[in-house]
């Protein structure tokens, strides 16, 4: 039974990223295709590997971290390095997100307080002049 492969242009497809990107992950040893002279033939193993690549990201881990712990995939110990490594490193960037978003609602809160005092300000200036 033959795997199933994809070209650049169904992951492009199928994740919404640009041949570029695929590329770059390629650099990156992130992702690596089969090729044949200029064609990329990704595997079913890049296809999974870019959803992971994907998901990290948009949990804010560096491509680095990411291409450090797929490493961990090949270990022959049942994932539980790169799971272990995995866990630790979510439960910093949960961290980090909670301190971001606690600073961005803060700042949110001081925004809105800035807004309002300037609508009343306007709203007295207004009626200021129209007493004139």
């Amino acid at each position: 039974m033959t795997e199933k492969t994809f070209s650049i242009g169904e992951l492009c497809a199928e994740f919404d990223v640009t041949p570029r990107t695929l590329r770059f992950y390629e650099q990156r040893e992130l992702l690596s295709p089969i090729r044949e002279g200029q064609k990329r033939i990704f595997t079913a193993r890049d296809r999974a590997r870019l959803k992971l690549i994907l998901r990290g990201k948009r949990f804010g881990f560096s491509l680095e971290s990411i291409r450090q712990w797929l490493e961990l995939y090949d270990l022959g110990d049942s994932q539980v390095t790169q799971l272990t490594t995995w866990l630790e490193h979510a439960a910093q960037q949960m961290d980090t997100l909670r301190e971001q978003r606690d600073e961005l609602q803060d700042a949110m809160t001081e925004l809105q307080d800035l807004i309002t005092y300037v609508e009343r300000d306007l709203e007295v200036r207004g009626a200021a002049e129209a007493a004139e």
